[in-house]
């Protein structure tokens, strides 16, 4: 007979409570934008006293830290369903396009995973280290495309994050800056692989 391991329901209910609470905080982040997040909205969304969201996350901060790496986690899945065609330049636009497209889909998301706007935050090394993953696996496509010096690699990830920023100021929903991605990588790559501006 086989005995099934004891389970721990309060745990259990600890984490579902900060799944929702979580979840609650992405929505609202989605309609107040995220520098407009306060715990008594958040606790107001869902039924609960502000003092006792402090069971949960002791601090505003921490709510961000969680979305940080809940976001990542996010982007890591839709990378990881990526399906990579065997030229390695094909594959590395569809990879970016798909880490362009990721960040364009929700801006309040974006913004806490790309940009430094919430005065005093800084993610925790454990959320931290989902977006080094997340930037690992780009450099892992840039390399096989036949870019490996790190001052290339650095300019194919600034000129993706300069299109979506460009995209999300200046043309919400249209594609101005992101229809030039393919057209970039190309010549970045091409003037990485030659070398001909190097100094």
């Amino acid at each position: 007979m086989t005995v099934q391991p004891t389970r721990d329901r309060r745990a259990e209910r600890r984490e579902a409570t900060r799944a929702e609470i979580l979840q609650a905080a992405w929505e609202l982040a989605r309609e107040q934008g995220l520098g407009g997040l306060s715990l008594r909205d958040i606790a107001a969304k869902i039924g609960m006293r502000p003092p006792s969201l402090y069971w949960y996350f002791d601090s505003k901060h921490a709510i961000y830290d969680a979305m940080f790496a809940d976001g990542n986690r996010q982007l890591l899945e839709r990378l990881d369903a990526v399906k990579l065609p065997r030229d390695p330049r094909a594959a590395l636009k569809r990879y970016l396009g798909a880490f362009m497209g990721f960040a364009l889909e929700e801006p309040a998301r974006a913004e806490l995973l790309f940009q430094r706007h919430i005065p005093g935050f800084t993610p925790s090394p454990e959320s931290y280290a989902l977006a080094e993953a997340a930037l690992a696996g780009a450099v892992k496509v840039i390399g096989e495309a036949g870019v490996t010096d790190q001052g290339d690699i650095d300019c194919l990830v600034a000129m993706t994050a300069g299109l979506m920023d460009a995209q999300m100021s200046n043309d919400p929903g249209g594609n101005r800056w992101t229809r030039h991605l393919n057209r970039l990588v190309d010549l970045l790559v091409d003037d990485a692989i030659t070398g001909s501006t190097h100094g």
